[in-house]
């Protein structure tokens, strides 16, 4: 027993998930909150059994950790560190399972450890951060279908999607490739048996409450998705989408997938891997073909890297090329960390960025400032609240009383709701996402809050127009900062009959 509680800890396993937390816990308390973690925040305080954009389980999570971490960043993103603490984790330990030996699960679990998208992953409570987690999750329940031939592993395959599927839609996608690509392998024979109905009904019933509030709401995360494709999100030809990929991995961890499709496609060691290349390709084109964002592929990659660590284990026999493979992998992913990893400070970074030469695309169409999209709506919330506050409170006693912040953004919105409470504002409205559905709360618009926007438009709706202070945040988004504060008066249409008009699922 003792014997193998110590070999235990000289896993990669081990040594990888304490590197990856401590990382994070070093690095996640640095920035700001994003915009995306405020509106989870809110939308968790109003629970419900689904959102306009997402499912219900990462705002539930977000209102938890905020209640318990309040302001506290690095606490409230601890569990998104976990999350990636744990992908490494099973990321070197399937490469055990697979066959490989402590190379291969070196080699895959620092590939997932420094991996940009990952890195990312494990800063932001997201929808996205448990993504790469239970698609890992779904290869290893195959793998170990195969291996033990017990067909009830479908339970844990149908529980595994179930519960990622209250988290984002995404692994919906996933495991219907994954469904193709199965076609092509022995396993098909899973369909003769009861098992695999029983997960699926399983997934479903799990998916089902949200599944109803959808119905209920007139299906919004079609128009939503409709919206993102047709107007928000960048076009791409096919092979820009597939080099985005390199960008997300890295380009040595590109090898190794590579590898990792080469293996499945060509050299199998499980005859259930034939179907994660098929997957792939499936994805990678209907992603493309819809003009969906490149980095969805990204939760398929550290089963990827799994099978192709495994594969150059067996064509790289010397020491010493190990080790340099190894090392490069930690000399380039050291190298890009501060692009996704908040590790630097914000000055340090912007030089550093520029030494580079490099400014990762967010895929939409958006103008950046002097930080990549994902740290810029880091910044400003908090200013932004106060700014809001000071014009507030300026406000004479009647219009106060009836004043409302109005969001142009859900980001905007959320900023308002999560600060502000403490320095007297009221909650905000928005018609963007889910705030569209809570409506204007009761406000008829007699005196409404707004930053920036069209002054000729606000003329047409409102009997007056007062620019009362002016927004600067010189990291954040370019259209979050130097734009003016108007207090608008006298709506002419009442807020609640115009409402219909401010709806935006983007």
């Amino acid at each position: 027993m003792t014997g193998r509680t110590g070999q235990n800890w000289t896993r990669p396993a081990v040594w990888l998930a304490g590197a990856t937390l401590v990382l994070h816990l070093l690095a996640n308390g640095h920035y700001g909150f994003f915009r995306d973690q405020l509106y989870f925040i809110v939308c968790g305080r109003r629970l419900d059994w689904g959102y306009v954009d997402q499912p219900a389980l990462v705002p539930l999570l977000a209102s938890w950790s905020h209640s318990l971490f309040g302001d506290f960043l690095l606490g409230f993103r601890l569990l998104p560190a976990l999350a990636l603490t744990a992908t490494v984790a099973l990321t070197c330990e399937f490469a055990r399972v697979v066959g490989g030996g402590r190379f291969a699960q070196w080699l895959a679990g620092l590939c997932v450890l420094l991996g940009p998208m990952f890195l990312l992953d494990g800063v932001l409570f997201s929808t996205d951060m448990f993504q790469a987690l239970t698609w890992l999750a779904l290869g290893w329940v195959l793998v170990r279908l195969e291996q033990s031939g017990d067909e009830r592993w479908w339970l844990a395959f149908g529980a595994i999607a179930g519960v990622s599927l209250n988290t984002k839609y995404l692994i919906g996608f996933y495991v219907v490739a994954l469904a193709v690509g199965l076609l092509a392998t022995p396993q098909r024979r899973s369909l003769l048996h009861r098992w695999v109905y029983l997960g699926a009904l399983l997934a479903g019933l799990m998916l089902l409450p949200n599944l109803l509030w959808q119905q209920a709401h007139d299906w919004p995360f079609i128009e939503f998705g409709n919206g993102s494709a047709t107007g928000k999100n960048i076009e791409m030809s096919p092979l820009a989408f597939f080099l985005q990929q390199a960008s997300f991995t890295g380009p040595l961890a590109m090898i190794v997938w590579l590898c990792g499709l080469w293996a499945g496609a060509v050299r199998p060691k499980f005859a259930v891997a034939r179907a994660f290349p098929i997957a792939w390709l499936i994805l990678l084109l209907a992603f493309d073909a819809s003009h969906g964002k490149a980095y969805y592929l990204s939760a398929i990659y550290p089963t990827l890297l799994v099978f192709g660590a495994v594969q150059i284990e067996h064509w790289l026999g010397n020491a010493m090329v190990r080790t340099a493979a190894l090392a490069g992998v930690v000399v380039l992913g050291a190298l890009a960390a501060p692009f996704t990893l908040p590790i630097l400070p914000v000055d340090v970074f912007i030089r550093y960025q520029k030494a580079v030469g490099y400014m990762p695309s967010a895929g939409e169409h958006q103008r950046l400032g002097v930080l990549p999209q994902y740290y810029a709506d880091m910044f400003g919330w908090q200013e932004m609240a106060a700014r809001i506050a000071v014009v507030y409170a300026s406000l004479p006693p009647q219009d106060r009383a009836r004043a409302v912040f109005f969001g142009n953004n859900y980001g905007e919105a959320a900023a308002i709701d999560v600060f502000g409470g403490r320095l007297g504002l009221p909650p905000a409205v928005s018609g963007h996402n889910n705030y569209f559905l809570w409506g204007p709360r009761g406000h008829d618009g007699s005196v409404i809050i707004i930053i920036g926007g069209d002054r000729k438009h606000y003329e047409e709706l409102f009997d007056s127009i007062e620019i009362a202070g002016r927004i600067d945040a010189p990291y954040a988004m370019p259209y979050e900062t130097d734009q003016p504060i108007y207090v608008l008066r006298g709506m002419k249409p009442p807020l609640q009959d115009y409402w219909p008009k401010v709806k935006s699922y983007l």
